[in-house]
């Protein structure tokens, strides 16, 4: 089976993102081999419980496949209304109508918020101008692209695939690449009750963060990993840690040491520069 996409992806080099719809209407759609689709399933762990959103759905395939072979629902956005038509009658067909659904609309426009899982075959200007609304989704959804990156928003995991009938660029790969929206925890957090007096400043880039804690007088530094809401130390730090970000607290999942003895304490967003005494 193949998979299709629309040329928004091939519309987008010659045009702005503001071009009107009907330019992009004209533009055929390219095709993806089966075992591409697959693998952007398979990577992002898609299951019944997911919600799956296609930006660019062509003819509707992914969104199909995350239904029959997945347990997903999904929701295909496309901007072509015939492949729109075409889509909601292969869903029909295949007996997944009620968990694959289809709309004409930009992607632009659509609302993300519902989604655990988006999947995309655009280019990376595209990518680009919708990084910032994937980066506001909720932390642990996942965001899978064929072939194009986010720019220095480094994927979590790339697989390669072969596809020796492929009809775009020199090389007869596929990219599959796989983000998890991490947690926005940029910025300063203050202790109070059994963490009363700690100062915990973050920078954040993207899924790296590194931290400075000061309690009474002495200064530790941490690196690691954001994994959806979950900061972790880097593996073979010296002292291992998990923080847990619910709404604006910061609670202590897991600690070595003495800082194991408070776990379940939290601390809070700073709005201001420094923690109050």
């Amino acid at each position: 089976m193949l998979r299709s996409r629309t040329a928004l992806v091939c519309a987008a080099l010659a045009t702005s993102l503001a071009a009107p719809a009907h330019a992009l209407e004209e533009v055929p759609f390219v095709t993806s081999p089966d075992n591409v689709t697959l693998e952007m399933l398979r990577i992002a762990q898609v299951g019944p419980q997911d919600r799956l959103i296609d930006l660019g759905s062509g003819d509707g395939r992914i969104v199909i496949v995350a239904a029959q072979r997945f347990g997903a629902s999904g929701l295909g956005v496309e901007i072509v209304p015939d492949l729109v038509r075409q889509s909601q009658e292969n869903a029909r067909i295949a007996g997944v109508a009620d968990r694959a659904q289809f709309r004409v609309e930009d992607i632009f426009q659509t609302d993300l918020s519902g989604a655990s899982v988006i999947t995309m075959y655009l280019l990376p200007d595209v990518n680009l101008a919708l990084r910032p609304r994937l980066l506001a989704l909720k932390p642990g959804t996942r965001i899978v692209s064929h072939d194009w990156d986010m720019g220095d928003w480094k994927p979590d995991q790339t697989t390669v695939l072969p596809v020796p009938d492929k009809k775009v660029g020199l090389e007869k790969t596929s990219k599959v690449q796989l983000w998890t929206v991490p947690a926005q925890v940029h910025g300063l957090w203050c202790g109070a009750g059994m963490l009363g007096g700690m100062r915990f400043e973050v920078k954040q880039s993207f899924q790296q963060f590194t931290a400075m804690m000061t309690r009474g007088g002495r200064v530790r530094e941490y690196a690691g990993r954001i994994e959806g809401d979950t900061l972790h130390s880097l593996p073979g730090a010296r002292t291992q840690m998990q923080l847990r970000l619910q709404g604006e607290q910061l609670v202590l999942a897991q600690a070595d040491g003495a800082l194991g003895l408070l776990k379940g304490a939290a601390l809070a967003r700073s709005s201001g520069e420094d923690c109050a005494d």
